[in-house]
């Protein structure tokens, strides 16, 4: 459940770009793919969703750039620090909108419910939690529900 009380407000590392979310949708995940470790310089991206009526740039939305992968998906960023904000799938309606966690400035109640594309994590980094885990998408397989020992 998304903090109903109050609106939860994030922005780049800067401060340029600011964005306001009325609700977060339940559906969270932990990205273990090669490119959201690589945009976001971690073992995992950690990214929540809105609906599109639900997110709402405050500041700074101009100061946006987009890196469109090969297969088809977008990151945005804030050009003058870098940080990691949006991503966009392939087949995006614009519906939704997908935002890196960390951003956030304001604290939720809503808390990731999966790990996704595991197959392709880290080397270095073992899941320790009892969240299930996704070989691929949320449409694959799930390859474990329990911590490692």
């Amino acid at each position: 459940m998304a903090n109903p009380t109050h609106t939860l407000e994030g922005q780049c590392l800067c401060g340029l770009i600011k964005y306001e979310v009325s609700k977060i949708e339940e559906r969270m995940g932990h990205c273990h793919c090669s490119m959201c470790r690589k945009f976001h310089g971690a073992a995992f991206a950690t990214l929540g969703e809105a609906k599109a009526e639900n997110f709402r740039w405050v500041t700074g939305e101009n100061y946006l750039k987009s890196f469109v992968a090969p297969n088809g998906t977008t990151r945005k960023f804030c050009e003058q620090c870098g940080s990691s904000l949006i991503f966009v799938a392939a087949n995006d309606t614009g519906e939704s909108v997908e935002f890196s966690l960390g951003t956030l400035d304001t604290d939720t109640l809503v808390k990731p419910d999966a790990h996704i594309y595991t197959s392709f994590g880290a080397s270095w980094y073992e899941i320790r939690d009892d969240l299930p885990k996704y070989a691929s998408g949320r449409d694959s397989e799930v390859t474990d529900t329990k911590p490692s020992d």
